[in-house]
C-alpha cells in the first residue's frame, strides 16, 4: 500500500469542501442508481434475450463498460469523504483508466447505436452487413482498441505522475502545455466528432422518416427522439467538463500568470463538472429499455415467469 498526497500544496481551502460535500455524495448516489440499472441490464441481455441483433452488442458492451465504472465510484466517494488519505498506485492508475475509457466508449457506441438505427431504417430486412452481429462484433472490438490508443498517453502521464508521490486528476498531469495539446485532441477526437456523428444521424433519420410519412401517412418519430435525446444528454453533460477541463489546464500555463484565487475557482467550477458527466452511467439504462421493444418484452416474460413460479411454489 502507498501513501499519496492528493491535494496540492497550493489548493485553498474550496478544493477539500467540495470533494467532501459534493462529490462523495453524488458519486455515492450515481453509483446506487446505476449500479442497479445496468445490472438489470446486463442480466437482462445475458438470460432474457435468446437472439441478439446488432443494437444489442452495442447497448451490451456500453453496459458492461458503465457497471465497471460505477464499481470504482465508491472507493472515490469514501476517499473523497476522508480528504484522500490512503491510495494505493495501482488503484490510482485502474480508477482513472476506467473512468476516462468509459468516458469516451460510452458516447462511442451510442454512436453507433443511433447509426445502426439510420441503417434499420435504410434496410429493414437487415440486408446490410453492418447489420449482423458480426460485423457489430468486429465494430465493437476496433472501438476498444480505438479508445484505448486514445487513452494511452493519459495512462502515460498519470504513471509519471505516481513517481513524484501524487494522484492527480488529469487537469493537474505533466507538463500544462504537453496535457493541453493531448486534451484538445481528445476533446476533439473522441467527444466532438462522435457527438457530431449522434446529430447527424438523426438528421438523416429525419429525412428519412418524412418520406416514409408522405407515403404512408404513418408517423415514425420514435427512433429519432431516441436518437436526438441520447445527442442531448451528452450534449448537456460532456460539454461543461471537457471546456473546463482545457481550462483548468490552460489556467496553469506560465504565460498566463493567472493568481492562485483564479485558479482555485476555475478548479471549483471543474470539480463541479466532473460528476454531471458520469451521470451519463446512471441514465444510460433508459436508452436500453426504449431502444429495443424486444428487450422490454423479454424482460416482461421473464418476470411473468418467475412471478408464476413463486406463485407455485408458496
Amino acid at each position: 500500500m502507498g501513501y499519496y498526497k492528493y491535494l496540492d500544496n497550493s489548493s485553498s481551502v474550496i478544493t477539500p469542501l467540495l470533494e467532501r460535500y459534493y462529490l462523495s455524495p453524488l458519486y455515492a448516489m450515481e453509483f446506487t442508481i446505476g449500479f442497479i440499472g445496468n445490472l438489470v441490464v446486463i442480466l437482462g441481455y445475458i438470460f432474457c434475450l435468446p437472439a441478439w441483433k446488432s443494437t444489442n452488442v452495442y447497448l451490451f458492451n456500453l453496459s458492461v463498460s458503465d457497471l465497471i465504472f460505477l464499481c470504482t465510484l465508491p472507493e472515490l466517494s469514501y476517499n473523497y469523504a476522508y480528504n484522500w488519505k490512503k491510495l494505493n498506485s495501482v488503484l490510482c492508475v485502474v480508477n482513472r483508466y476506467i473512468l476516462h475509457v468509459n468516458m469516451y466508449s460510452s458516447i462511442l457506441f451510442m454512436m453507433w447505436v443511433s447509426v445502426d438505427r439510420f441503417l434499420l431504417l435504410c434496410h429493414p430486412q437487415r440486408e446490410h452487413i453492418l447489420l449482423t452481429p458480426k460485423a457489430s462484433l468486429c465494430i465493437t472490438i476496433l472501438n476498444w482498441i480505438w479508445v484505448n490508443a486514445q487513452i494511452t498517453p493519459l495512462i502515460i502521464f498519470i504513471i509519471q505522475d505516481l513517481e513524484e508521490n501524487a494522484c492527480r486528476d488529469f487537469s493537474r498531469l505533466g507538463v500544462a502545455k504537453v496535457t493541453l495539446i493531448y486534451s484538445i485532441v481528445l476533446t476533439i477526437t473522441g467527444y466532438v466528432l462522435p457527438l457530431l456523428a449522434l446529430f447527424i444521424s438523426s438528421q438523416r433519420m429525419v429525412s428519412v422518416l418524412m418520406k416514409r410519412e408522405e407515403v404512408l401517412g404513418t408517423s415514425f418519430q420514435r427512433p429519432v427522439r431516441l436518437v436526438r435525446a441520447a445527442a442531448i444528454m451528452f450534449l448537456v453533460l460532456y460539454t461543461p467538463i471537457h471546456i473546463m477541463r482545457n481550462v483548468r489546464i490552460a489556467s496553469r500555463l506560465p504565460e498566463l500568470n493567472l493568481s492562485l484565487c483564479i485558479k482555485d475557482y476555475i478548479n471549483a467550477v471543474y470539480i463541479v463538472t466532473r460528476p454531471i458527466a458520469f451521470a451519463n452511467s446512471a441514465i444510460n439504462p433508459i436508452f436500453y429499455f426504449l431502444m429495443t421493444d424486444k428487450f422490454k418484452e423479454a424482460l416482461q416474460d421473464k418476470w411473468r415467469q418467475l412471478k408464476r413460479m413463486l406463485m407455485t411454489a408458496s
